[in-house]
């Protein structure tokens, strides 16, 4: 008997267009694989008992980005339903979603990091002077980027701010000191064998027009990516033991995306961890992955029978009866 997969998209987050498109994707491979596979849309008003109904004991692959879908909330409501799913239980996906607080760790780790603290709206200065990048702290794929230059892009990015936050005022905002050289990610997977992540070679990140912002990501097609792209001396083996490190102390599971600055000076720099990496045609996960000679049906596959293989770890919280 195949196993059965519910593939998970949409939610209320910003990149709610992202995973439904990723959700797609991975549905097709899925498909392609041999799985049983079925989508649901959700809207993010779904309760536990909801998702257990919706699962009926099939593996969940989550394919959602944002606060709500990758950030903790959805994984908590997964694992009180005591269902079997792909990616970061939720601590691990909290902590992540926090930029901040995935600094503060990587720091404590010995991982450089770009200074960045929380953007204080009352004023029209930044305690990091520019240039510097202000973005949300609980949102990714870019959403809510600027890059300040100078005073002026700073008052007005500011000013951008306080008019999100007036119609979303629980966002938080961050500031972080602007790290100008090479943008590269670092992927990486779990082991047919093992519960733990291994990072793939690094992706050289080569937007046309300056900043990988969303639409670099995800409408653009002159962005150039570039797999193992030459670093310079042992700086690849650096990333990729800095992002193993990290998901290591994060307790990230099954997958995860880590992304770093290059400095002029060939320094590698830490900017955040993902833990539910876009599946469109886009995204950089599977790119790499499928660089290391894996597809995407066969990448899909093994996050799904990890997520087979490690089950759920306690008993649910929440029963759901049909009499």
């Amino acid at each position: 008997m195949s196993v059965r997969v519910l593939v998970l998209g949409g939610g209320p987050d910003a990149e709610r267009e992202v995973s439904l498109q990723g959700q797609r994707c991975v549905a097709q491979a899925l498909h392609e694989a041999g799985f049983e596979a079925r989508e649901q849309v959700l809207s993010g008003e779904e309760r536990t008992t909801d998702l257990a109904r919706l699962a009926d004991g099939a593996v969940v692959f989550p394919v959602l980005h944002g606060a709500w879908g990758e950030g903790g909330t959805l994984q908590e409501m997964l694992d009180e339903a005591g269902l079997a799913y792909v990616g970061s239980r939720a601590p691990a996906a909290r902590l992540c979603m926090d930029k901040l607080a995935t600094k503060l760790l990587a720091a404590r780790l010995g991982i450089d990091t770009p200074p960045a603290c929380v953007l204080d709206t009352r004023s029209d200065c930044a305690a990091i002077d520019t240039p510097c990048v202000i973005k949300p702290v609980h949102d990714g794929s870019s959403v809510g980027l600027h890059v300040c230059r100078d005073r002026g892009h700073l008052v007005r990015a500011i000013e951008a701010v306080r008019q999100d936050q007036r119609e979303r005022p629980w966002r938080a905002y961050m500031v972080e000191r602007v790290i100008d050289g090479r943008e590269i990610t670092v992927s990486a997977i779990c082991d047919e064998d093992a519960s733990g992540v291994r990072p793939l070679q690094h992706l050289l990140i080569e937007p046309a027009h300056g900043t990988y912002d969303y639409h670099a990501k995800y409408d653009a097609n002159d962005t150039r990516y570039v797999p193992g792209a030459p670093l310079g001396g042992e700086l690849d083996e650096i990333v990729r033991g800095a992002a193993g490190r990290l998901c290591d102390a994060i307790g990230v599971r099954h997958l995860a995306r880590v992304d770093f600055m290059i400095d002029r000076d060939g320094r590698p720099w830490l900017l955040e961890v993902n833990t539910l990496p876009g599946f469109t045609t886009h995204s950089l996960l599977p790119m790499a992955c499928a660089h290391a000679g894996m597809p995407l049906p066969a990448l899909c596959e093994r996050l799904v029978r990890a997520a087979e293989r490690d089950g759920v770890k306690a008993e649910p919280r929440v029963r759901v009866t049909t009499g």
